[in-house]
């Protein structure tokens, strides 16, 4: 997907939920969603969000040998909380040439931070946490 294409699909009405939403359906993998967020957030975080999320759900569909996967995004107080997990088989390094070092640092130029737990045999687990400014 290209990026301008990432920015317009959260700049619609309903933004980053209805875009992941959308997104989920075209997921390879079924894709439990669960935004919940007070209002919106600045087209900037909601771009970058939409873009990890992406990511890992393509990831996850190319590389972890998973049944489904899960999004979760709250917002506690001016940080954007984010979570992707799959039940696959783990084994997620940015070494491994993943995305993950793209994320990494899509993530950091927002001022934000991923960590990543995949341990082999499963799950893989990314979360973000994101200032909204």
């Amino acid at each position: 997907m290209q990026a301008s294409s990432l920015s317009t699909s959260v700049e619609e009405p309903h933004g980053l939920a209805a875009a992941v939403e959308n997104l989920s359906g075209r997921s390879a993998l079924p894709v439990t969603v669960d935004i919940r967020l007070p209002r919106r957030l600045p087209l900037s975080v909601e771009t970058t969000a939409y873009f990890v999320i992406a990511e890992a759900l393509t990831n996850a569909a190319k590389h972890s040998e998973a049944n489904r996967t899960e999004v979760h995004a709250r917002l506690h107080t001016d940080i954007l909380a984010l979570s992707i997990s799959d039940d696959g088989v783990g084994g997620a390094t940015p070494e491994a040439g993943t995305g993950l070092i793209g994320l990494a640092d899509r993530v950091a130029v927002a001022d934000g931070r991923l960590r990543i737990s995949s341990p082999q045999g499963g799950p893989t687990l990314l979360r973000v946490e994101s200032p909204c400014r």
